[in-house]
């Protein structure tokens, strides 16, 4: 069973920074697709950045490009989420999801794509 665990939540001021980090109890990085996903309350929950399966596609959410970069230590099974000039309303329950997903970009940031998933990180940004 893959288990994922979320870090790197806080609270920040808006314009600042955060980085969450998610890691992966799985055998080989390399064959899975990764995802993060964000759920503010009385929201759905919204797919805001993925990675392919070898790592060589990204994808993200238009509200996120420019702002948010996504990658992956294969060696260390961890994957992070850099989070640049934020904004009140990325403030969300933050989830990390992965999955042995044939789906490519744009698709990944479809949750349909995942079959495991963190119990979140809370993301609070402060205007």
């Amino acid at each position: 069973q893959v288990q994922l665990v979320e870090s790197g939540g806080g609270s920040v001021q808006a314009g600042g920074s955060l980085r969450l980090s998610c890691a992966a109890s799985v055998y080989d990085a390399n064959r899975y697709a990764y995802g993060w996903f964000r759920q503010a309350p009385g929201k759905g929950r919204e797919g805001v950045a993925a990675i392919s399966r070898n790592g060589g596609t990204t994808t993200y959410a238009d509200s996120v490009k420019g702002r948010f970069t996504i990658s992956k230590d294969n060696a260390k099974n961890i994957m992070y989420l850099q989070m640049d000039s934020l904004k009140s309303e990325d403030s969300a329950m933050y989830y990390c999801a992965t999955g042995l997903t044939s789906w490519s970009s744009p698709a990944l940031l479809d949750d349909r794509a995942y079959s495991y998933w963190g119990k979140g990180t809370l993301v609070t940004i402060s205007s």
